[in-house]
C-alpha cells in the first residue's frame, strides 16, 4: 500500500466559484475517511477562462433554456447530501477576486492559510459581501481575526503575483479549465459532484500502491 504521506491530492480553488466553496465543506470528511491531506491550489479562475477560452456559467448559459434551472437544483441536491447549512447566494455574484486570490497565496507564505481561508469564504458564501471592494474585504477580514495590513502588503510582492500566474498556468498545462479541480496523482477530475470519485481514485492507488507525480503546488 502507498505511503499516505506521499500521495498528491490537490484541490485548485478561487474563492468566486461558488461549487469550489461546496466542495471544501466536503473535503475534511474525505481527509478523514482515507487519511490523506489535500493541497489546497489557488488559481485565478479568470486567468483560467482565458487560457482555454471558457467563461463562467453566467455568460455560456445564457438564452439556454432549462439548464440554468437543473444546475440549480441540482446544486441543491448536493447541499442537502452533504447537510451544507452555512451556504448563501452572494447577491454581488460574479466578484472579481484578484485580491483575493493574492492573498490567498500571501497567505501561504506568511503561514496564515488555513484562518485567511476560511475568513474569505465566509465573508463570500456564508455571511456575503461585496469582496472586491477594497474597503469592505479588509473590514470583513479583521473582523475574522486576520491581519489584514499584513496579507495586504505581502500580496503586493512581485513574487507573489508571479506565484498566483504560475499556479495558474500550471493547472491549465494539466488540463484544468474551471474550479473546483481535483488531481489524486495525474488523475483529473472537474466540479464538485467529482469528490465522490476522487475519494474512490484515493482509495484506489493507495491500495495499489502507486506513487504519482509530485506537483510543485503551495499547501
Amino acid at each position: 500500500m502507498a505511503d499516505r504521506a506521499l500521495l498528491k491530492v490537490q484541490f485548485m480553488f478561487d474563492f468566486g466559484s461558488p461549487n469550489a466553496y461546496l466542495a471544501a465543506k466536503f473535503i475534511p470528511e474525505v481527509e478523514k475517511r482515507t487519511g490523506v491531506s489535500f493541497d489546497y491550489v489557488p488559481v485565478l479562475l479568470g486567468g483560467i477562462y482565458k487560457l482555454t477560452g471558457n467563461s463562467s456559467p453566467a455568460d455560456y448559459l445564457r438564452g439556454i433554456r432549462n439548464k440554468r434551472e437543473y444546475m440549480e437544483v441540482e446544486t441543491e441536491r448536493f447541499i442537502r447530501r452533504y447537510d451544507i447549512a452555512s451556504f448563501r447566494k452572494n447577491p454581488f455574484f460574479p466578484v472579481n477576486t484578484l485580491q483575493l486570490m493574492r492573498g490567498a497565496v500571501a497567505a501561504q507564505a506568511e503561514g496564515m492559510f488555513r484562518p485567511y481561508f476560511h475568513a474569505v469564504y465566509h465573508h463570500m458564501w456564508e455571511e456575503p459581501k461585496k469582496m472586491d471592494d477594497p474597503e469592505v474585504m479588509q473590514a470583513a477580514l479583521a473582523s475574522s481575526g486576520i491581519d489584514v495590513g499584513r496579507i495586504v502588503a505581502k500580496s503586493q510582492a512581485p513574487a507573489v503575483k508571479s506565484r498566483l500566474v504560475q499556479l495558474t498556468e500550471d493547472a491549465v498545462s494539466r488540463g484544468a479549465f474551471g474550479s473546483p479541480t481535483f488531481f489524486v496523482g495525474d488523475e483529473m477530475f472537474f466540479g464538485k459532484d467529482q469528490l465522490r470519485d476522487v475519494e474512490e481514485e484515493i482509495q484506489a492507488q493507495l491500495a495499489r500502491g502507486r506513487e504519482p507525480m509530485r506537483a510543485g503546488a503551495a499547501s
